[in-house]
């Protein structure tokens, strides 16, 4: 697997936290849990790894944080889980690759968010397929009749391509990839039942790579890494760059959000300020996303 689904384990634990009741102690000296998004945790992990590294115990940060050694626990399950653990009290933070609910923000509370940066979703297809050059770019309309199932093989979509299956590929429901795409594009439209749903972006990506014949709405930051392996198509005529998502031209955009119930402890906000920083940002830039400053 590339380097980037690789979430770096020296120090940093990445774990499932399966809990029993309704809260976790999560006030343990030097520890600290985020969850949620699949797409954010690889840049939490990869900025935690260098503050680990960089400092090993809190008070070599600032001499009032405790002698305790630094560890950051990183879980992914999807937006929507990384909402349910800050609201259930399981997590210090959650990630999320949407836009947070009212609903949600009311039911935390006392709700803080910090924007780390942006992502977009490309409907991006293997570089095998013969799309990539018949047929570039595809409108709205378009992409409603594939992702629906209307468009049952490629030459539905272009007569010119093979009379082969096309293979839908997309997050499952607890993904906020997953109610991004269906806001921004489907609409009131469902998603074809032969869809394959993939626990991650990761995997999604991964499936696309595979065959040839698959098409997903893959996030903008994983194109980055992958580029030669899979194609981002134009969505009626707007290619996704930089440029195109943050001045909403590219209109499939989602932003990447750590969201959190109340005020930060002393050491949630020293690694908040580190994830927020220039190096920080360096580092959501470095992994295909487009950083927040």
């Amino acid at each position: 697997m590339h380097r980037f689904f690789r979430f770096l384990f020296a120090s940093i634990m990445i774990m499932s936290l399966v809990i029993a009741g309704s809260q976790l102690a999560i006030a343990a000296d030097g520890q600290i849990f985020f969850k949620g998004s699949s797409t954010l945790a690889p840049v939490i992990s990869q900025v935690a790894q260098q503050f680990m590294e960089k400092y090993g115990t809190w008070n070599k940060i600032d001499a009032s944080l405790p002698d305790a050694k630094i560890e950051i626990f990183v879980s992914g399950g999807g937006s929507g889980e990384g909402v349910k653990a800050v609201l259930d009290g399981t997590s210090n933070f959650g990630m999320t690759a949407r836009t947070v609910k009212e609903e949600e923000k009311k039911a935390i509370g006392d709700y803080h968010e910090f924007h780390i940066g942006t992502d977009a979703l490309t409907i991006s297809v293997n570089p095998d397929n013969k799309v990539c050059q018949v047929k570039p770019n595809l409108t709205k309309d378009e992409l409603v009749k594939i992702f629906s199932g209307e468009y049952r093989t490629w030459n539905n979509l272009d007569p010119a391509l093979a009379k082969e299956e096309i293979v839908v590929v997309i997050r499952d429901i607890g993904g906020g990839a997953h109610e991004v795409f269906q806001k921004s594009v489907m609409k009131k439209v469902d998603v074809t039942p032969s869809a394959i749903q993939s626990p991650s972006m990761g995997a999604l990506v991964t499936k696309v790579i595979e065959n040839k014949n698959a098409i997903g709405y893959a996030s903008f930051g994983m194109v980055n890494v992958h580029k030669g392996e899979i194609v981002p198509l134009k969505v009626d005529g707007v290619e996704p760059t930089v440029e195109n998502i943050l001045d909403g031209t590219y209109y499939v955009s989602r932003p990447l959000l750590v969201v959190k119930k109340g005020n930060m402890s002393p050491i949630e906000k020293a690694f908040i300020d580190e994830l927020l920083s220039a190096e920080g940002m360096k580092i959501v830039e470095q992994m295909g996303f487009v950083p927040a400053k």
